[in-house]
Formats: C-alpha cells, sequence, structure tokens
C-alpha cells in the first residue's frame, strides 16, 4: 500500500473543528489578559493609592510584565492555529515542513499548529 501523502477532506474537517475550538478559547483568554492589562476588569485602586508602597508596587510591576509575556504567548499560538487553518484550505496541513511526510494524526490533536514531525523536530536539536 502506498504511503498517504495528505489527510483527506473529510480528516481535514475534524482538525479545522478542533482548530477552531481551540481558536475560540485561546482567544477569549487573549482577550482577558487583555482586559486585565489594561485594568478594564478591576477595582484597582492603584490611582488613588498612596505612593509610599514601593513593594508592592514592584510585585504589581512584575506580575503585569509577566501577564504581558503570557499574553505575547497566547498571541503566537493564536497566529499558530490560523496558519494551521490557512494550510487547511490549501490541503497541506499535516505535512512536515522539513520531511514532506504526514506528521500522525495524534500529534496533530494535541499540537493542531505543528509543523514538524517529532522526528524532524528531534533532528533539529541536535
Amino acid at each position: 500500500m502506498a504511503e498517504k501523502l495528505r489527510y483527506s477532506d473529510a480528516e481535514l474537517e475534524e482538525f479545522r473543528e478542533a482548530i477552531n475550538a481551540k481558536l475560540e478559547l485561546a482567544k477569549r483568554d487573549y482577550d482577558q489578559m487583555m482586559r486585565s492589562l489594561r485594568n478594564e476588569d478591576g477595582n484597582d485602586v492603584s490611582d488613588t493609592s498612596p505612593t509610599y508602597k514601593g513593594l508592592e508596587d514592584g510585585s504589581y510591576t512584575s506580575s503585569r510584565e509577566e501577564l504581558m509575556q503570557l499574553a505575547q504567548r497566547q498571541a503566537k499560538f493564536i497566529q499558530g492555529l490560523q496558519g494551521a487553518l490557512i494550510r487547511i484550505e490549501n490541503k497541506t496541513y499535516g505535512i512536515c515542513r522539513e520531511t514532506g511526510k504526514l506528521i500522525p494524526k495524534e500529534r496533530l490533536m494535541a499540537v493542531p499548529h505543528a509543523t514538524l514531525s517529532i522526528e524532524a523536530k528531534l533532528a533539529g536539536k541536535k
């Protein structure tokens, strides 16, 4: 039997549904992070509290920096998912960009924006 070169349209549709569900959740999380960074959801008193709370200010700044990093990582994840949807449209989804072989379905369900097979990913780390 010949090696499968790409996923079927039915399989691609299954991947699309899974990716859209993850994309919706990722966008919701990102929006929540951004609202928090813009202080839209809080009853924060940072604009009215005394300025002598130096240690608390440092902790607040550190927390905001960490949240900013998380938001940036989430934005990159969203871009990866959107790229996966484009590859589904182009019918190139699930094809390893290094080996040209199909990435196993299990890997794509776990990491839907993957563009490398485990084999290629491990080879690149050497």
